[in-house]
C-alpha cells in the first residue's frame, strides 16, 4: 500500500511515543474498500479516529468520502493531516442520514462499547443504501463475540474475517427492518436528576461512581466568591445593572452571576446537579465527544435547565476565554480510547488552569492512585483534599493570582 501511515499525527489529541495516529485496522479496512470496486461517494467512515482510513482512500484517487468522528480532536487531527499531506478533506458528518443515504460501504473502526456499536448498527442499517455492506474492524484483544450479537440483531449476515496483523474484519449484510424511532437516547431516573445518553456517552445513563463521589461531596462545599462588576470590568448583557446602559458603567453593582465550566462533562450529570443546587449559577457545559455533547444537551433538556446550562463540543474548553470561569467541575478520564493514559486528565487540567480567574477554584474527583493532586498544584495552584473513599479522592484547587 502506497500510502505513508507513518506521517499521520494525533495532533491535537495527546501525542506520546507509545500512541500512534494509526493501526493494522487502519490498513486492512482500506485494503478491503480498495478491492471492494465501490465509488467514493458511496462510502462511509466512521470511527477514523486521525483520519488514517479516509485519507488513505483519498490518496488512492477515491473522491467523495464521507466521515464521521465522535471526537473534535479527531476531527481537527483529520483536518491537520490533510494539510499536510496535501489531500483533500473529506466532508464531515455526524451520525445521521447525510452520513449514511445513499452508502453502499461502510468502515467502522469497532467502538469499545457495545451500546455506541448499536446505535451506529441501527444508523446504517436505517438510512444506508439496502445493499449497504458494513465491515467492521478492530483489534482481536479487544474483541468479543458480543459485537457479532449486536450486529446480527440489525444483519442478516455477520462474517468474521480470519485475523490478520492482531487485526480481525466482521463484515455484516442484508441490512434488516428496523423500529420506526431510534432507541438512543435512552433515560434514566436518579436521585433528583434525569440522566439521557447516545451510545456513544461513557457510562452511558448509569451515574458513574466517580460523578456521584463528587457530587455528594459537592454539597459540602461553598463556591468561591464572586467578585462584582466595576467600570473596567466588561459584562454581559444579562449582567446589566437594571436601567444600565450595555457596557461600561460606574459604581459597583450586586455581584454578577457564577461562572461555572463542566468540563468534560459527559452526560452532564455534574452541571445539572450544581444548577440545581445553585440557581444563580450560569453553566457551560464541555466535551470533546459528540455523542457526550449530545448526551448532555439531552439531561439539559430533560431536566428543564436549558436556559441555564449551555453545551459546547470542544477540545478542553479551547474555544472558551481565558479567566472567564469562577469554578471548574472536573472528572477527568484517565483512558485513551483502549490505552491508560494519564495524559487526557493531564490536558484538562491544565485547562482548568486556563479558564480560572485568579482566585477561582477547580473540585476535581479521580481515581486515587493517579497523581492528579500534584498536577493541580503545579498548574492550578494550593490544593486540599476534601473527601475519599476507597477508590476516589475529590480536591479543591485556588487558582493561584
Amino acid at each position: 500500500m502506497a500510502f505513508d501511515f507513518s506521517a499521520l499525527r494525533r495532533f491535537p489529541d495527546v501525542e506520546a511515543p507509545n500512541l500512534q495516529a494509526w493501526d493494522a485496522t487502519d490498513e486492512l479496512l482500506v485494503q478491503r474498500a480498495l478491492d471492494a470496486d465501490v465509488a467514493g461517494d458511496a462510502i462511509a467512515v466512521i470511527g477514523d479516529e486521525y483520519g488514517a482510513i479516509s485519507l488513505a482512500l483519498t490518496d488512492a484517487g477515491m473522491q467523495g468520502i464521507r466521515v464521521h468522528q465522535d471526537l473534535i480532536t479527531g476531527r481537527r487531527a483529520l483536518a491537520a493531516n490533510a494539510r499536510a499531506l496535501a489531500l483533500a478533506l473529506p466532508a464531515a458528518h455526524e451520525l445521521d442520514s447525510s452520513l449514511l443515504t445513499g452508502a453502499r460501504l461502510v468502515l467502522l473502526q469497532l467502538p469499545k462499547g457495545l451500546a455506541e456499536l448499536e446505535e451506529v448498527a441501527d444508523a446504517v442499517a436505517r438510512w444506508a443504501a439496502p445493499d449497504v455492506t458494513l465491515i467492521a474492524g478492530g483489534r482481536v484483544k479487544h474483541m468479543a463475540l458480543t459485537q457479532n450479537q449486536v450486529l446480527a440483531s440489525y444483519f442478516a449476515h455477520v462474517q468474521p474475517q480470519r485475523a490478520e496483523r492482531k487485526s480481525r474484519l466482521i463484515v455484516a449484510s442484508g441490512a434488516l427492518p428496523v423500529p420506526d424511532q431510534p432507541r438512543f437516547p435512552v433515560s434514566r431516573q436518579h436521585d433528583g436528576f434525569t440522566l439521557s445518553a447516545y451510545g456513544g456517552a461513557f457510562a452511558g445513563a448509569r451515574l458513574d461512581i466517580g460523578t456521584r463521589v463528587l457530587i455528594d461531596v459537592m454539597g459540602t462545599l461553598d463556591p468561591p466568591a464572586r467578585s462584582q462588576l466595576r467600570r473596567s470590568e466588561p459584562f454581559q448583557p444579562s449582567e446589566a445593572p437594571i436601567g444600565g446602559n450595555q457596557g461600561e458603567f460606574s459604581g459597583v453593582v450586586n455581584a454578577r452571576p457564577l461562572r461555572v465550566v463542566d468540563l468534560g462533562c459527559g452526560t452532564g450529570a455534574l452541571a445539572v446537579a450544581f444548577a440545581q443546587r445553585h440557581p444563580d449559577a450560569v453553566i457551560t457545559a464541555t466535551d470533546r465527544s459528540a455523542s457526550a455533547a449530545r448526551s448532555a444537551q439531552a439531561t439539559v433538556v430533560a431536566n428543564g435547565l436549558a436556559g441555564r446550562i449551555t453545551v459546547t463540543l470542544d477540545d478542553a474548553g479551547s474555544e472558551l476565554p481565558d479567566g472567564s470561569a469562577d469554578l471548574v467541575l472536573l472528572n477527568p478520564p484517565f483512558h485513551l480510547g483502549a490505552t491508560v493514559h494519564e495524559g487526557a486528565g493531564q490536558r484538562l487540567i491544565q485547562a482548568a488552569a486556563r479558564l480560572l480567574r485568579p482566585g477561582g477554584e477547580v473540585w476535581t474527583v479521580f481515581n486515587s492512585h493517579l497523581d492528579h493532586r500534584g498536577v493541580l498544584t503545579r498548574d492550578v495552584g494550593p490544593t486540599e483534599q476534601v473527601a475519599r473513599t476507597p477508590k476516589f479522592t475529590v480536591t479543591r484547587s485556588i487558582r493561584r493570582g
